[in-house]
């Protein structure tokens, strides 16, 4: 068996060489041309096939708006060359938010979202010219269950969940069908402020596990919000369709969705209803098919839960615990999801994840997938904060730099754990190593309850 271990590969035939002895097969492929190519997104371009995935910096202020560290992010993220800057999760109440500095989005702070957006654009069309303007969007959330607007933790929960009960969730609040018929409406104003400021799209957040994603999986819930897969589904397609009908928002939609959770049935969504670690689709590529009809065109494609099962998600060399297989087993089968959604919606643009554990190999595995037909479009999230120009560097050397990449050391995952703003602990250390290190001189462990009962 191969068990998890440390990234250890010196070259694509080494990375290849591994992938075979464990039977694994990912696209590669040294020619990374494929990753320039323009997408039309509805009326709109994507000049290139990279994408920097919403990377939450738990850095605006009290009210919700974009601080300092937000603007210098996405001042590298404009440097940085990638044809879509996904803006990270923004919520639409301040009961839904994940920490007390996450960003907000309401009519109080639209003129900070504005400048933000048009600061980031304009910085990467002075660098790169117009027609490198990246596509943005903005993504919308509610915490749900991991909801925290002050100092301790309010969690709001779709339904109780065994296997998430931890410490975090507590004193955990079951929302009412009123609440979230009214919270629909939330979202729907904030996708008009968002399409007012200038966004290209929004993101209704599905994944991850907070509300919108436990929905999905609201098996033992009552009433028109759970049970049956048209009322867990009812939260997101209300939304979807009314956002469609504002006649005054011209605003595409996206959705990034967990497509497998890796929780035991009847409190996970895309696993098998008898082994939670086999990947079931049939709902979520129902799902999908249900937003491609309602004219979503971009689909952002996660797995696992943060807070519960890390390394599903987010392959590491170090974390919060050791897992019991292989980090390329995690990166197979995260492309695999994608590759198989994609495959039932070739008229959606499937965003792909999992590259960032790869290291330089990250870019050859993400040519090889597009050119493959697994996915339109390749999605970087700790890498971006590591290795902000990781696409200008792919566009113009043809691959990355190992020296600038993440290497899946968990510590950006650590700083928000610690309460802290969020960024790349050894590849930006002037601005976050001595954030880190007094955090840490503080709390001297980042395993919360839920992940130490996992493990």
């Amino acid at each position: 068996m191969h068990l998890h271990r440390k990234f250890k590969f010196s070259s694509i035939d080494d990375l290849q060489t591994a992938l075979d002895n464990m039977g694994i097969y990912l696209p590669l492929s040294d020619d990374t041309e494929v990753l320039k190519q323009p997408l039309q997104i509805s009326s709109k371009r994507i000049p290139n096939r990279m994408v920097i995935h919403p990377m939450e910096g738990a850095d605006g202020d009290e009210q919700g708006r974009p601080a300092e560290l937000t603007r210098r992010r996405y001042t590298r993220f404009a440097e940085g060359g990638a044809g879509l800057i996904w803006f990270e999760a923004t919520a639409v109440v301040e009961e839904g938010k994940a920490n007390p500095r996450q960003l907000q989005l309401s009519k109080d702070t639209a003129k900070d979202f504005k400048a933000l957006l048009q600061n980031t654009l304009s910085v990467a069309v002075k660098k790169y010219g117009s027609d490198r303007r990246p596509y943005t969007v903005l993504q919308l959330t509610h915490s749900g269950r991991y909801s925290k607007p002050s100092e301790k933790p309010q969690p709001i929960v779709a339904i109780s969940n065994p296997h998430l009960e931890g410490k975090i969730s507590a004193q955990k609040r079951i929302i009412a069908d009123q609440e979230l018929e009214a919270l629909e409406d939330r979202f729907v104003e904030a996708a008009l402020l968002a399409s007012e400021i200038g966004f290209d799209a929004v993101d209704l957040k599905s994944c991850h596990r907070y509300l919108i994603s436990e929905l999905l999986s609201a098996y033992t819930r009552k009433g028109p919000y759970g049970g049956s897969f048209e009322n867990r589904t009812r939260f997101l397609i209300n939304i979807v369709e009314k956002i469609q009908s504002q006649p005054a928002c011209e605003i595409d939609v996206a959705v990034r969705m967990n497509a497998y959770d890796s929780i035991p049935h009847p409190y996970g969504w895309g696993v098998n209803a008898q082994n939670c670690h086999q990947v079931e689709l049939s709902e979520p590529i129902r799902l999908a098919k249900l937003l491609r009809d309602r004219g979503v065109n971009l689909i952002n494609i996660s797995a696992g839960n943060p807070y519960y099962n890390p390394h599903v998600g987010r392959p590491y060399d170090f974390g919060p615990y050791v897992p019991k297989e292989n980090q390329l087993y995690s990166v197979e089968r995260m492309l695999k999801i994608a590759r198989d959604i994609q495959e039932v919606v070739p008229e959606v643009a499937i965003v792909a994840t999992g590259f960032s554990w790869l290291r330089e190999f990250g870019a050859a595995c993400a040519a090889g997938g597009i050119r493959e037909g697994w996915f339109q479009l390749a999605g970087f999230g700790r890498q971006s904060f590591a290795y902000p120009d990781f696409a200008k560097d792919i566009i113009d050397n043809g691959k990355l730099d190992r020296k600038k990449c993440c290497i899946a050391c968990g510590k950006c995952t650590e700083l928000m754990r610690l309460d802290g703003v969020t960024g790349c602990v050894v590849q930006d250390a002037g601005v976050y190593r001595p954030i880190y290190k007094k955090l840490r001189e503080g709390k001297p462990s980042l395993v919360g309850k839920e992940v130490a009962d996992h493990v």
